[in-house]
């Protein structure tokens, strides 16, 4: 038997022994498409290590900061980041949100989560602030409990020290603003919140940041929680333009009155989280504000609904995104779609308000479906009613389909066949007299499958687009967007 794969500038014959003991072809090709990649590319595993990270399923330790509002949380995060990501300004409670950012120290690769400060005048006090610190204690390996050197641990900072005390997972006194000697001193105050010795640094000035680093990566764990929710209730974010039904939808879904509605646009602002039983299986959805416009064309209080929705959809697994079937697809509906597929979460099309589309209207919608929305043709389509009910048992149905596509993995051995039988039955066309072709590949990733592409050069969009169709002929993939990282051979050697 004999197997095609591209490398170098021709195509090359290997002839594989099937009757060698323990070894398939595939394998055998594996292993052959990996040693030549190697050749080119040198450190291979790096390579994959990286691309893996970049494909965030490397189950990566998160870290939380928590603190009172203005007590340098934000600027905290930008020193660990060793960059400015998260806004900073002397106004209280700018970071509204839980965000999370990719760092590294001393090889250490890990997330940092900024969270938003708790206001000291809301009423019930204890239960707010218990509430704020475990969520975020839900998804930490680790805690950086901010307080303001300057002013001491007030009633606030002793009613979460309480609730950290409790928490299984590991927590350091951060003791920020801690400009000159004297205010470290007076920091040994804050032994008294039972968390163990305060670190005392100044994140605005940088002082003791390299110490407080490595404090923090003892800290970490080698593996963190991730993204995933093992056994427990898969995360959907419901996305549209406003006044689609969204909240109708979780309504009919519940069985109850759970959010809001109303006629007036625009009625839901804050993302609003509901578990939800549905035949015997629980779901976790969260309801989001309309997208109006784009985030940088917004203003107010729509600026800061685009981005929680965006929160929303990163903490989310699967996305239901609402179109209103009887009126025509907007340009609104198609950035949301492309919102769901850069953030590479599942997605289900919900076509909600059929009850209202006649038989010409339907013959229009097909028309703008295949004109307006070919870019997620991969996706379940469900056509369903919130005021109703139709299909909501199809809704769950397309929501599994599209999960267990988002979370499909196929074998190195499996992947490189088939993209060497491709290769040979339609090679990448010749640029400059130059033919790219792909020496290895294995998938790196899910939750979306991500795939690494190693080539002789560099591989047009319109290849590339070939790829992921005939991978999802092949494969499936139903409901999930697909990621192809490259890594191009930049020189040959000699």
């Amino acid at each position: 038997m004999s197997e095609e794969f591209p490398t170098g500038d021709q195509v090359e014959t290997w002839d594989v022994d099937e009757s060698v003991p323990g070894e398939s072809g595939d394998d055998a090709l594996t292993l052959q498409a990996a040693a030549a990649a190697r050749a080119e590319f040198g450190d291979l595993e790096a390579e994959l290590s990286a691309m893996e990270r970049a494909a965030g399923s490397a189950q990566l330790p998160t870290l939380a900061i928590l603190g009172r509002p203005n007590v340098g949380k934000s600027t905290l995060v930008n020193r660990i980041l060793g960059r400015r990501e998260a806004v900073v300004e002397d106004v209280p409670g700018v970071t509204r949100d839980r965000v999370s950012y990719d760092a590294e120290w001393n090889g250490k690769h890990f997330l940092v989560m900024d969270t938003g400060g708790w206001d000291t005048r809301a009423r019930g006090l204890g239960g707010q602030i218990a509430a704020q610190a475990q969520r975020a204690l839900t998804e930490a390996d680790a805690v950086l409990f901010v307080i303001d050197a300057t002013v001491g641990a007030t009633d606030a900072d002793e009613e979460v020290a309480k609730v950290l005390q409790r928490a299984d997972v590991p927590v350091l006194v951060v003791a920020n603003k801690a400009d000159d000697s004297d205010t470290e001193l007076a920091a040994a105050a804050l032994w008294g919140l039972g968390l163990g010795e305060p670190f005392p640094t100044s994140a605005l000035h940088g002082r003791r940041a390299g110490d407080l680093l490595d404090e923090i990566v003892s800290m970490l764990p080698e593996k963190g929680k991730g993204l995933g929710r093992e056994g427990g209730p898969r995360r959907v974010a419901l996305l549209g333009r406003p006044n689609v039904g969204k909240s109708s939808l979780l309504n009919k879904l519940a069985g109850s009155e759970r959010v809001v509605v109303d006629d007036v646009a625009g009625t839901t602002v804050d993302p609003v989280d509901e578990i939800v039983d549905i035949k015997g299986t629980w779901w976790w959805f969260v309801d989001t504000a309309g997208v109006r416009r784009k985030a940088k064309q917004s203003s107010g209080h729509e600026y800061y609904a685009t981005l929680r929705t965006q929160t929303a959809l990163e903490r989310s697994e699967v996305a239901i995104v609402l179109i209103d079937s009887s009126e025509p697809v907007s340009e609104q509906d198609v950035r949301i779609l492309s919102m769901v597929v850069e953030t590479g979460r599942a997605l289900v099309l919900a076509f909600n308000k059929w009850d209202l589309v006649d038989e010409d209207r339907r013959r229009y919608l097909d028309r703008e479906i295949d004109r307006d929305l070919n870019m997620v043709t991969w996706a379940p389509r469900v056509n369903v009613s919130a005021l109703t009910g139709r299909h909501m048992d199809k809704l769950t149905v397309a929501l599994e389909q599209a999960l267990e596509g988002w979370e499909t993995r196929i074998s190195t051995g499996r992947l490189n066949k088939f993209l060497a039988e491709l290769a040979a039955a339609h090679p990448h066309p010749v640029r400059g007299g130059k033919q790219p072709r792909i020496l290895f590949a294995t998938q790196v990733g899910v939750g979306p499958p991500s795939f690494a592409l190693f080539t002789t050069g560099f591989l047009e969009a319109g290849y590339r687009r070939f790829i992921e169709r005939r991978l999802r002929e092949e494969f499936g993939f139903t409901g999930t967007p697909l990621r192809l990282m490259m890594r191009v051979r930049e020189k040959r050697r000699r």
